[in-house]
């Protein structure tokens, strides 16, 4: 059922493994070391043509000039009024709601545990012009409130299929001696599901986090003024009408990368830890 490790291979497959994996890792990065690369050449580098060679000095003020010639620090301040809430009660409905399908007996557990997972499969580009009215009908629409919402609809679902199964596999037995010894279902869920959960707690908040922060299709659609567009859509201020300042929009697009990736490796340990969850559970 899984892959044989490396180091039990045959020598000619660990060879190629040795070759290939550098080679495939710089063709991955070649994309964000062209951008970071971009990021710290001078204006005149790329007017006179040189887009791919080196610098000819390293341009450090392209981070500042973004701040300055642009409102992205109003689309960094949007984004996490955005994606913090998304991403507290997105996890906050999900531990509920995974709770209740994995360790509750009724009729329609199954058939609402499946229709979660179908709903994670459906393109949600299908869903943009009923998702974009409905705001607009109850006045939410270019709201930081309207745009949590839609995004806290959208990933509870994942959420929810990510914790029941953790949930499940939880032993059993914890939650039956307790209610044997009358401890009520939300002290149950506070002081016994909640703690053994909690590296999954912490993959999933690095990966809702990622998710929502990232998201440009939303950002777009359902944002339109400053004070509510997030980074990712406010990134296109810095391409004019007849010239794209290209060295300000790779530094913009390193400075929005960097929130991701700082809290991922603040979570590391924690986020393979939820990751690697049950997986040696026989």
């Amino acid at each position: 059922m899984f892959p044989t490790p490396i180091e039990r291979t045959q020598p000619r497959t660990r060879f190629a493994y040795k070759v290939f994996l550098p080679i495939a890792l710089i063709l991955w990065l070649l994309p964000l070391l062209g951008v970071a690369l971009t990021s710290v050449k001078p204006a005149a580098d790329l007017d006179s043509g040189n887009y791919f060679g080196a610098p000819s000095r390293i341009a450090i003020e392209n981070y500042w000039l973004v701040f300055k010639n642009s409102n992205i620090g109003y689309y960094f301040w949007n984004s996490i009024k955005v994606t913090v809430p998304s991403v507290l009660v997105s996890i906050g409905l999900s531990l509920l709601a995974g709770f209740a399908l994995a360790t509750y007996s009724f009729r329609s557990n199954l058939i609402i545990f499946f229709m979660i997972v179908a709903g994670n499969y459906v393109p949600y580009q299908i869903l943009a012009i009923p998702v974009r009215d409905l705001p607009i009908n109850i006045n939410l629409y270019d709201t930081t409130l309207g745009l949590a919402l839609t995004h806290i609809a959208f990933q509870t679902g994942f959420c929810t299929l990510f914790m029941r199964n953790f949930i499940k596999a939880l032993p059993n037995a914890l939650i039956e001696s307790a209610r044997v010894e009358g401890v009520s279902e939300w002290r149950i869920f506070c002081y016994i599901v909640v703690p053994l959960v909690r590296p999954a707690i912490a993959a999933l908040s690095v990966l809702i986090f990622t998710f929502v922060w990232n998201e440009y299709f939303w950002a777009t659609i359902m944002s339109q003024s400053v004070d509510v567009r997030p980074v990712t859509a406010g990134i296109n201020e810095l391409s004019g009408e007849w010239k794209a300042r290209w060295e300000l929009i790779s530094a913009a697009s390193i400075l929005t990368a960097a929130p991701p990736v700082l809290m991922f490796f603040l979570m590391q340990k924690h986020f393979i830890a939820g990751l690697a969850l049950g997986a040696t559970k026989g």
